[in-house]
């Protein structure tokens, strides 16, 4: 059998990559939690554009974004009806007595290794543009049902 994965170096995000990319984070799930809209199927997804790497989005038929990568949401938190802008430890965390922090540090190492993954063709993270997305779809490929976006340039 042969092994098909490409051979590459992983560079680290910078501390200020990081800092960067979970604000973001926190901002589009604090905006999801305070609009009602965090469910079991929110997803938090990703696309990449690495300058001078030429590669199209990817679609499915009938037209729908294939994303870089996602994260079920709800594998990390679970709002809580009478105050929905405050997230909660997801069940698992909750019932293993974890800290909301402990929750946020998995979320985003996740988060940044996956970013790592699609990053480690650049030497720097320089002009490396990432876009977020949370929110609710029809599939995990189908259309927005609800969804927050930012764009936010590495550096």
């Amino acid at each position: 059998m042969r092994d098909h994965t490409p051979d590459f170096k992983m560079n680290e995000l910078s501390l200020d990559n990081k800092v960067l990319i979970r604000q973001t984070v926190q901002q589009l799930l604090e905006k999801l939690s305070v609009d009602g809209k965090l469910t079991c199927d929110t997803l938090l997804e990703f696309w990449i554009e690495v300058p001078g790497v030429k590669r199209p989005r990817g679609t499915f038929r009938g037209g729908f974004l294939m994303p870089d990568s996602f994260i079920y949401i709800s594998d990390y938190f679970q709002s809580d009806n009478d105050t929905p802008h405050i997230l909660k430890p997801g069940q698992t965390y909750a019932d293993e007595g974890l800290t909301l922090e402990k929750v946020w540090d998995d979320l985003l190492d996740e988060l940044y290794y996956q970013v790592e993954i699609f990053t480690s063709q650049v030497s720097s993270g320089k002009g490396v543009t990432l876009e977020l997305w949370a929110g609710n779809r029809q599939r995990p490929e189908g259309e927005w049902i609800y969804a927050v976006d930012r764009k936010v340039e590495l550096g």
